[in-house]
């Protein structure tokens, strides 16, 4: 057999990095098919305690299932019910916010003209050119909209399905496991699988809960400064929040950009200064107590693998990108020659100082 230390090293990074490069395609061109597993997976732990309880309960397996689908599709649909009957009064707004958009652009274009002693009719062939241009490119977004509705669309009709069927054939998934390993390697299993399924249901629900009260705090702070549409606002605003990193930037910019055209440039700052409370209570309170304390994943990470879950699956993989590799370090951690990669996906920071690599002939007092 061929011992594993002989390998050199760039062969072990060249043979990571093709693997790499291959997962990544795969999860790129694969995405119509892997995404809905996903989280139909997610959603199937999700909900595998209250079915779990209703079988305790003696309710059947198949109607047990068909009780926490039917339960949790009410909550989304409750949610999406909400959205949109906000979303109606804010069309029935949309021209009126139209026109007070328009007054205060003809505000800032006469305020450029006077401060850089710009001649207006530039400023205003400009604008015209960019009206234009706008108007150009608003057919492909359109259409880029319709296939990306269409998308979330059939991803929706096949959640349920995937989601009914990961759960009733769970036992079958269980056993498929236990016969793909070894037996001295099912303890392992079995922890990971635990661990993993308890990290997945703290997580989301950490998350749910997060959601609720930041939306409860956005809106209270809208209301306080007279932001219209303050409900609708701060619930999108919290659940964009749920993006890590990224999401919380775009959140603050719809309800600024709404309280500038509809109140003042002042109020647009307290939204502004609103909203960093906001984010100050969740960052130090709220993610520390509810969210984070089963995903011990450091910020640098955090960040990259955001970015590359929006680049390989959008939105849905921004979103995604945490709890997946959260579980990818639940795995390295139980496998000896992953540990390495695990311990660097973690937070737990070596003691400062300390002396990493120790050489023979390194003088004293000197340090890696």
């Amino acid at each position: 057999m061929t011992n594993d230390t002989a390998t050199p090293v760039y062969t072990k990074f060249m043979q990571i990095l093709v693997g790499l490069v291959a997962l990544f395609f795969i999860l790129f061109i694969g995405r119509p098919i892997i995404l809905p597993l996903v989280f139909a997976t997610l959603i199937a732990i999700l909900l595998n305690p209250l079915v779990n309880w209703l079988t305790r309960r003696r309710v059947g397996r198949v109607l047990s299932i068909l009780l926490s689908l039917v339960l949790g599709m009410a909550l989304v649909a409750g949610l999406l019910f909400f959205f949109i009957s906000q979303a109606s009064h804010f069309s029935e707004a949309m021209p009126l916010l139209r026109e007070k958009t328009i007054t205060l652009l003809q505000s800032g274009v006469a305020w450029v003209s006077e401060r850089f002693n710009v001649d207006r009719s530039q400023v205003d062939a400009w604008l015209a050119k960019s009206k234009s241009a706008g108007m150009s490119s608003g057919m492909s977004v359109l259409s880029q909209t319709l296939g990306a509705v269409s998308s979330v669309l059939v991803t929706l009709l096949l959640l349920p399905v995937y989601t009914f069927l990961i759960l009733f054939y769970k036992p079958l998934l269980m056993d498929f496991l236990r016969q793909l390993f070894q037996r001295d390697r099912h303890e392992v299993v079995a922890e990971v699988l635990l661990e993993t399924k308890s990290l997945v249901q703290n997580y989301l629900l950490g998350l749910l809960i997060e959601a609720a009260i930041v939306a409860a705090l956005n809106t209270t702070g809208l209301l306080l400064i007279g932001v219209p549409y303050a409900f609708l606002l701060g619930t999108l605003g919290a659940l964009l929040n749920m993006i890590p990193y990224i999401g919380g930037i775009i959140a603050i910019a719809l309800p600024v950009i709404m309280a500038l055209v509809s109140l003042s440039p002042t109020a647009a700052l307290l939204v502004i200064g609103a909203y960093m409370l906001v984010q100050f209570i969740d960052n130090n309170i709220i993610v520390p107590r509810i969210v984070a304390s089963r995903v011990k994943l450091n910020a640098l990470v955090s960040i990259v693998i955001v970015l590359v879950g929006g680049a390989l699956w959008g939105v849905p993989g921004m979103f995604l990108s945490i709890p997946l590799t959260a579980i990818v370090k639940v795995i390295f951690d139980r496998i000896d020659y992953l540990k390495p990669w695990g311990f660097l996906l973690g937070d737990t920071m070596p003691p400062i100082g300390r002396t990493i690599f120790k050489m023979p002939s390194m003088p004293r007092g000197r340090k890696v």
